[in-house]
Formats: structure tokens, C-alpha cells, sequence
């Protein structure tokens, strides 16, 4: 047997399937990335948002794959197999048809020319089949270089349209370099009517009138090759019907269970914008069915704890304002008599002296704490408004700085105040942000241990920004997150310099939020803290970032060379011609 075994069509079927595959998925890739944006952007939202459309997707991906393997693996078994039977067929009708040929020339007994070609072409002429299920052509050629005298009558011949060169070269050599008869085949096209059809030559080796030749028949085997492509077709046609049929089936069972999934997530959107009404409809006992039970069984618990929740806080708040609005009587007077004695303190001795100090402040302390939780009150109720003009935030800055001073200087520090602009102008309530202003500069000066604090204010397109800085003891990152809830301390046994309730960056904060700003905090141990106040320069609109940094390291406010905005207040006495300095400057 030639060496082109049939699992060499096999493999050379299956590189086709696995090429045409390849140039399939480039295509599809070069379309994809043809495809205008907004097409891939709808694509990937839907990718992202829908289970429903990932599941069918992903399936019928799957079953594209699936059945393609499937489809090729079937295609190259029924492809071998009628190549494999008209291969069995032809070299039996082969091996018949070459030894009647032998036979018949064997017993020639014709010795003039007229009468071998006569005998010759008659022979050759009853192995062609022309309207056979199996075409059969042949090609009869001398095999060259023979040592006897050749046959000088008989050369070469061949059907209607064949020569020799539609024989392989190679089938050609394993015929020739037979040393006994044996039979030889290779797969061929064929050219038959200008078209291609697939074809085997079977080869063999016969002799006459001690000659030898090379006999070859050709059968064309194009209604295999129709068979193939029906079935094929029929293949092609049952995988897209089957592709289709696996989409809809995924799609009913998926919208089977994506749908109550939908439901539940749009009541769940309801259920957290305040509709604690909403509920899911109980279909049936299957597992979805106890799901929706479940679910509205949660959402009424949690209606009701919301619900005693809310009472509970409404009756704490009017708790709160009822005490402290029922308190400020009694402290007026309670103030107002401590002050007489605070007056008349130089005419008691010095214990008592000492008792109406001691009185005067705490009452003042009682005082500041009764109007924190009055305004703590006014937030929690939602009755909090702003008033809202256009101010200067650098005057408000400096105004606050002037404020501060006596305290400052009590404390030993100096406050520096940085700025590139003599005026920004912003929308927003001053006596909030004076307040908020005046809190984180107190807090500084009460936590610098006699160090300087810096104050640094910038804007840019959208926002303003107020940082605040000192060197003294700082906090940990865990203190920074829970510096602004009411009543924190980060040492509960540290004492107070300047007083305060506890509230003041509680309070900063709801002010803040009413500005739609920022109010964020950074610290490390024994290296300060910092403090950022970030607005909207126009209200209503957005921040997107800060023209302050909040870190140290980046927390200086570049002013070109030359620039010398900066002023520096001390202890005693403002130096307007002062240097500007940055963070840099201070070992930041």
C-alpha cells in the first residue's frame, strides 16, 4: 500500500476544520472592534447588568463550541468512511480488472501490428465505466528505461481527456520501483468538465509482449463528495436548529428565575428609598415562592424596627430640645448671679475667690454646651437652614486668626496664614464657617503644644479649600476617622485648655454637609495633625478635588517666587510684611 494511509485525510480534514475555525474567530474579533463605540458600550452595560443575557450568552458560546467539535469529529467519520469503502470498492474492482488484463494479454496470440493495437485498445477499453455509480478512467504508460526491447506498436495510452500527467509523480515512483506486482493508490483531483472532483488513482504494474507498463485506474468518487456535503449540510442545519432550540430553552428557564430575582431587587430599591410598604407577590410553593415569603417577612421586621427606630429617635430629639430649651431659664439666672459674684470676687477671701472663678467658668462651659446641643438638636431635626451671600473666605480666615489671638497667646504658638489671593469670594452662610473656622483653629492651637500652627487657603476653578496645621501631639489614623463623632475624645483623661462640649467638629461637620462640602482630618503621632475644609465656590455646585492637600508632604500651598501674600500673625503683634512660607519650610 502507498504510504498515504487514510488518517492522514483524517488530519489534514481536521487542520482544514481547525483553520476555517481560526479565520471565523479573526473576523468575528475584526468585526467586534468594527463595531461603532456606542454598540460596545450597550453590549458591555447589558453584559454587566443582565444574568439573563450572560447566561444565554455564555451558553450558547458553549454550545457553539460543543457542537462545532461535535459536528467536525462526526463530518471527518462519515468523510473516512466513504472514503474508506469507495477505497475498498475500487481496489477490488482494480485488482479483477488488472488480472483480466494480464490474462488477456497473457494469451494473445496476435503477432502484426494491426492486430496487437486492435487487441490493445479493445482490452483497455472495457476497464473505463462511464455511467457507474464510480466514473473509471484509465492511464496506460511504458514504464521507461527497460533493459528487453520495448513493444514497438504499444506506447502509451489513455482515456478520453487523460494523460499521464494527471498521475502523481510520486504513485508513479512507487509503481516503477515494485519489484513484484503489487498495487498502489493516492488521492487525486481530477479535472472533469473544467471542475475539480476528488478522485483515486490505483496503480499497477502489468506486461505484454515483454514489455512492462504502468496501468493506472482512475475513479472519480465526486458522489461520495456529494454525499459528504448533504450530510454536512444536514449537520450544519441540525447544529444552528439545535443552537437555537439550547438559546430559547435557556432563556425561558433563566427568565423563570431571573424574573422573580428582578422583582425582588426592585422592591429592595423601594424598600431603601423609604417605601416600606412594598412588597413581592407570593406565586405558587416552590423554592422562589418561599423566597418571596422570606423576603417580605424581613422587609415587615424591618419595617417595624425602622418604624420604633424612628419614634424612638423623634422622642430622644424632642427629649434633647425640651430639656435644653427648658434649661436656659434657669442657667440665665444661675449665670446671672455668678457673674455678681465673679465681680465681687476681690472682696471675698480666697477660698471663696477662688469658688466664684470656679463658678463663673463653669456656668460659661454649661452654657456653650446648652447651645451645642441646641444647634445639635436643630440638625438632627432637619430644621437647620443656610443663608447663603457671597463672602470673602479670606477675611472670614483672618477675622478668625484675630479672634484667636489672646488664646494663642496663652498657649505659647504663633499662627501663620498663607494664601495667594487678598480675597475669595464664596457662596455661603459666614457664621457657619466662622464657627467651623474658629473650632479647628482652637482645636490646633489647644493640641500644638506651643508650636506654630499654619492656615493655609487656596482655590481653584470649583472649590475653595482651609487647612488647618499643627505640630503638636497628632492622633493615629483610627483617631482621625473618629475625631468628628459627638462626645470622642481620643484621651478621655486629657484636659481641656480652652473648654469645649465635645461637639464643636460634630457640629462642624453638619455645617459642612449643609455647604455640601468637605470636612476631612489627617494626623500622626507626635508629628500633628491637619484639618481640611473644602466648599463649592458657587452653591449647588460639585467638588472634585481640593486645591489644599491634607497630607503634610503635600500639604504646602506653592507661591511663585517673590510672592509675599503671607502674613504671619504672633503673639503680640501682625507682621503683614512677613515672608510667605510652606509646609516644606517647617519640615512637613
Amino acid at each position: 500500500m502507498f504510504a498515504w494511509r487514510p488518517r492522514h485525510i483524517v488530519a489534514r480534514r481536521l487542520w482544514i476544520a481547525l483553520a476555517r475555525l481560526r479565520r471565523f474567530g479573526v473576523r468575528t474579533l475584526a468585526g467586534l472592534l468594527r463595531v461603532p463605540g456606542r454598540v460596545r458600550r450597550a453590549f458591555v452595560r447589558r453584559w454587566r447588568r443582565s444574568l439573563q443575557f450572560r447566561t444565554v450568552l455564555i451558553t450558547l458560546v458553549l454550545s457553539c463550541v460543543s457542537i462545532l467539535g461535535v459536528g467536525v469529529y462526526l463530518s471527518n467519520q462519515i468523510a473516512n468512511s466513504l472514503f474508506q469503502e469507495r477505497l475498498t470498492q475500487a481496489e477490488l474492482q482494480t485488482r479483477q480488472s488488472v488480472s483480466q488484463v494480464q490474462e488477456t494479454f497473457d494469451g494473445a496470440q496476435v503477432t502484426d501490428q494491426q492486430g496487437v493495437l486492435k487487441l490493445v485498445n479493445d482490452t483497455l477499453a472495457t476497464l473505463e465505466a462511464r455511467d457507474s455509480g464510480t466514473p473509471r478512467q484509465y492511464v496506460f504508460l511504458a514504464v521507461p528505461n527497460q533493459e528487453q526491447p520495448r513493444n514497438r506498436w504499444v506506447d502509451s495510452r489513455a482515456s478520453y481527456l487523460r494523460t499521464e500527467n494527471d498521475i502523481p509523480q510520486s504513485l508513479r515512483q512507487a509503481v516503477e520501483g515494485s519489484q513484484q506486482p503489487q498495487q498502489f493508490w493516492e488521492s487525486i483531483p481530477l479535472t472533469v468538465d473544467n471542475t475539480v472532483h476528488p478522485a483515486i488513482a490505483v496503480g499497477n504494474r502489468v506486461s505484454f509482449g515483454g514489455t512492462v507498463y504502468e496501468l493506472y485506474l482512475l475513479y472519480d468518487i465526486k458522489s461520495a463528495q456529494d454525499t459528504l456535503d448533504e450530510m454536512q449540510g444536514v449537520l450544519w442545519f441540525g447544529g444552528v436548529f439545535l443552537i437555537l432550540l439550547i438559546g430559547a430553552i435557556v432563556w425561558i428557564v433563566t427568565r423563570s428565575v431571573v424574573s422573580p430575582v428582578s422583582h425582588a431587587a426592585s422592591v429592595s430599591e423601594k424598600l431603601a428609598s423609604g417605601q416600606l410598604e412594598e412588597r413581592m407577590a407570593v406565586d405558587g410553593e416552590d423554592e422562589v415562592a418561599r423566597l418571596a415569603k422570606s423576603f417580605n417577612h424581613m422587609a415587615t421586621s424591618l419595617q417595624e424596627q425602622i418604624t420604633q427606630l424612628a419614634a424612638l429617635s423623634q422622642m430622644q430629639q424632642r427629649f434633647v430640645s425640651d430639656v435644653s430649651h427648658e434649661l436656659r431659664t434657669p442657667l440665665t439666672t444661675v449665670r446671672m448671679a455668678a457673674e455678681v459674684l465673679f465681680d465681687a470676687r476681690e472682696q471675698f477671701d480666697p477660698v471663696n475667690k477662688r469658688s466664684a472663678e470656679l463658678l463663673y467658668n463653669q456656668v460659661e462651659r454649661f452654657q456653650a454646651l446648652l447651645n451645642d446641643l441646641l444647634e445639635i438638636s436643630r440638625f438632627d431635626a432637619g430644621v437647620a437652614r443656610l443663608d447663603v451671600e457671597p463672602q470673602d473666605i479670606v477675611a472670614v480666615v483672618r477675622n478668625v486668626v484675630d479672634i484667636a489671638e489672646p488664646i494663642a497667646a496663652a498657649c505659647g504658638s504663633e499662627v501663620h496664614l498663607y494664601t495667594r489671593s487678598a480675597a475669595i469670594v464664596v457662596d455661603m452662610d459666614a457664621r457657619r464657617i466662622e464657627r467651623v473656622l474658629r473650632n479647628l483653629l482652637l482645636n490646633a492651637l489647644e493640641h500644638g503644644e506651643g508650636k506654630p500652627v499654619d492656615v493655609f487657603v487656596a482655590a481653584n476653578a470649583d472649590a475653595v479649600g482651609v487647612a488647618v496645621r499643627d505640630h503638636g501631639i497628632g492622633m493615629s489614623p483610627s483617631e482621625a476617622a473618629r475625631v468628628f463623632d459627638r462626645f470622642w475624645r481620643a484621651d478621655p483623661a486629657r484636659a481641656r485648655k480652652t473648654g469645649g462640649s465635645g461637639l464643636g467638629l460634630s457640629i462642624a461637620t453638619e455645617d459642612v454637609k449643609l455647604h455640601s462640602g468637605w470636612l476631612q482630618a489627617w494626623g500622626r503621632p507626635r508629628d500633628g495633625s491637619c484639618f481640611r475644609l473644602t466648599l463649592p465656590l458657587h452653591a449647588g455646585g460639585t467638588i472634585t478635588e481640593s486645591p489644599v492637600a491634607l497630607e503634610p508632604a503635600r500639604a504646602a500651598l506653592p507661591l511663585p517666587s517673590g510672592v509675599t501674600r503671607g502674613i504671619v500673625v504672633g503673639t503680640s503683634a501682625l507682621l503683614a510684611s512677613a515672608p510667605a512660607r510652606s509646609a516644606e519650610d517647617d519640615g512637613a
